[in-house]
């Protein structure tokens, strides 16, 4: 995972950065290459005003995984998709993490339901347990907009 000398400090700051100029999402998308015609998507997104973006660029380096982007609103962000990437990232900053605790908790736990085998190929009762893992998670996190989903809906789409 990147360079050769991480510390517990670069994770503990990494994890406070987290905390507070960052997200951990659990996105349902549509994917119609797909037989059930959606996938379950993980990513890590940390924000920062263009103007002060350099430690973004050290996270990745730390990391080695991910990229960058600037968007038209002056902000950059740091973003991590896919399981394996998400999940060393949040297990080396679990430690660390203060306030999105809870986040890195349920998404770590949807991580080791879909390590077992292909959600497809999941039986219905884990399928139910990743539904309503995701809901949790959208729970904690900051609402902006409406929901695309209900609850219940999820459980419907996820449990086929």
């Amino acid at each position: 995972m990147g360079r050769q000398t991480k510390t517990k400090e670069d994770f503990a700051y990494i994890a406070g950065f987290l905390d507070g100029d960052g997200s951990i999402m659990v996105q349902i998308k549509n994917r119609r290459d797909t037989p059930a015609g959606w996938r379950v998507m993980l990513t890590i997104c940390l924000y920062q005003d263009t103007r002060h973006e350099k430690p973004l660029y050290w996270m990745r380096d730390t990391f080695n995984i991910g990229y960058i982007s600037r968007r038209n609103d002056g902000i950059t962000e740091y973003r991590v998709n896919g399981y394996e990437a998400v999940g060393k990232i949040l297990k080396a900053l679990k430690p660390f993490v203060r306030f999105k605790k809870k986040q890195v908790h349920l998404t770590l736990n949807i991580l080791e339901l879909l390590k077992e085998r292909k959600f497809s190929e999941l039986p219905k009762r884990k399928k139910l347990r990743i539904a309503d893992l995701v809901c949790d998670i959208r729970e904690e996190n900051y609402k902006s907009g409406m929901r695309k989903y209900t609850r219940q809906q999820i459980r419907s789409l996820l449990s086929r």
